[in-house]
């Protein structure tokens, strides 16, 4: 078994801190660090300079209509600075960060529980996607800002030289990649082109948040609530085991080229070869399509639903929360940066792309906004669909980290390996993550 405890380290340093804000963190300044306005926030995004300068334009609309002032940070390296300034006990006053995070972050007391009536608007926000935002106690710990759920990204003048459809099963999903991968679909009389795009590394998770989709398709899940408030790993389901297995064989241990070369150390910013222009398919976010279309161009591929699996062809969903840090001061301020983000002019700035810069909001949280209109692109209605019919997230409440880490190394593991047996490993897998979840007190 392994030692399902090396999952955990970084987040008690992170406990450890958060300890340490706890009680004094509710007697610190209000406002900005280091600035003593009252009519300041401190906000924090997990960005690059790209999606920062979207982000930009969304904060001077706010202060231009409210006359409050943002001192935004775009931080790349989010957790580890938070950790910081936890340990300084001063959290930034507003972030928008992962949905997946909430769990982590509720439980070390980093964040304010939230009234969803208190948000001017919030009744313009759906049943389901609040229920995303709600913690182990029952109480609102984010406001809901972006949803995404993943589609099937494919390349249309390949499919006309070769004569193919879009698949809509995993079986013809599988010809179209054994297809592009062997028939020449570009042209160019040469051996270089591969079925599908997997960023199947380890790292950071990535083996399960990619194969996720394929696992709810199969049937499978990884952990499963029993209604009480506690979980159990799933992974030895025997829904599992089939899908596990199927993927092995067919994705990574089958033909060659149905994946591209290196996939099982790929992670999504290196899994580029859709956008190079030498894989055909890539399964992902709808966040690519900006890039797609500058680097591959619109016209050479279209969005479609995901071929759907034995049980059916539900897929990962996504996004971002707008989360407030827990200290005293500033509420009315926060409250109405909150409500503004959520509201339908704050919703249609941040779904713009001007200058080529990356939307922060891809399908819209408030429910009097359609995305394929706001964006004037059908696309975005294949994208919108599948959040809203055919999409599962990750479990919130709980710290969903390490269960998703420990699923990525299992997950890895066994595609790389293609001699082991499935059925060990992930009974192996399950013990590692019932490990995890007795560390969070949640294993039932």
């Amino acid at each position: 078994m392994r030692d399902h405890r090396r999952s955990r380290r970084p987040a008690a340093l992170l406990v450890a801190t958060a300890l340490a804000f706890g009680t004094a963190a509710c007697g610190s300044g209000s406002g900005s660090a280091g600035s003593d306005d009252p009519n300041m926030l401190e906000v924090w995004t997990r960005s690059n300079p790209d999606s920062a300068a979207t982000y930009e334009r969304v904060f001077t609309a706010f202060t231009k209509r409210t006359g409050i002032k943002i001192d935004y940070q775009p931080v790349i390296n989010f957790d580890q600075q938070l950790q910081s300034r936890a340990s300084t006990k001063d959290l930034p006053d507003v972030m928008i960060n992962d949905t997946a995070l909430m769990g982590s972050y509720q439980s070390q007391g980093l964040l304010k529980p939230i009234d969803p009536a208190s948000i001017e608007g919030g009744d313009q926000i759906t049943d389901r996607t609040w229920a995303s935002t709600v913690g182990i106690d029952g109480r609102h710990y984010g406001i809901p800002y972006s949803r995404q759920a993943q589609t099937l990204m494919i390349r249309t003048d390949w499919l006309r030289r070769l004569g193919l459809k879009a698949p809509r099963t995993w079986q013809e999903m599988l010809s179209v990649a054994r297809a592009f991968a062997t028939r020449d679909p570009d042209g160019d009389g040469k051996a270089d082109t591969y079925g599908m795009v997997a960023p199947g590394s380890a790292q950071n998770g990535y083996a399960a948040w990619w194969g996720a989709s394929f696992l709810w398709q199969g049937g499978a899940e990884i952990i499963e609530p029993d209604g009480a408030g506690t979980y159990r790993p799933a992974m030895t389901s025997t829904a599992a085991v089939n899908t596990v297995t199927w993927m092995k064989d067919n994705l990574f241990c089958g033909d060659k080229g149905v994946t591209q070369p290196g996939a099982l150390t790929a992670v999504t910013a290196t899994a580029t070869n859709f956008q190079d222009g030498n894989a055909g398919m890539y399964m992902t976010g709808p966040y690519n399509i900006v890039t797609f279309d500058q680097t591959l161009g619109r016209d050479k591929y279209e969005v479609v639903p995901a071929p759907a699996g034995p049980a059916g062809g539900d897929v990962l969903a996504d996004g971002e929360n707008v989360y407030l840090g827990a200290k005293t001061g500033n509420d009315e301020q926060e409250l109405a940066l909150a409500a503004f983000l959520v509201s339908p002019e704050g919703q249609r700035i941040a779904m713009t792309s001007v200058d080529g810069h990356q939307p922060v909001v891809r399908i819209p949280v408030n429910s009097t906004l359609d995305a394929a209109k706001v964006r004037d692109d059908a696309r975005w209605s294949v994208v919108q669909k599948a959040y809203e019919e055919a999409s599962q997230e990750f479990p919130n409440a709980p710290d969903f980290a390490p269960v998703k880490q420990d699923t990525a190394d299992a997950l890895n593991a066994i595609f790389t390996y293609c001699g082991g047996d499935v059925r060990s490993q992930l009974e192996e897998l399950d013990e590692t993550l019932a490990g995890d979840l007795k560390d969070q007190d949640l294993l039932k």
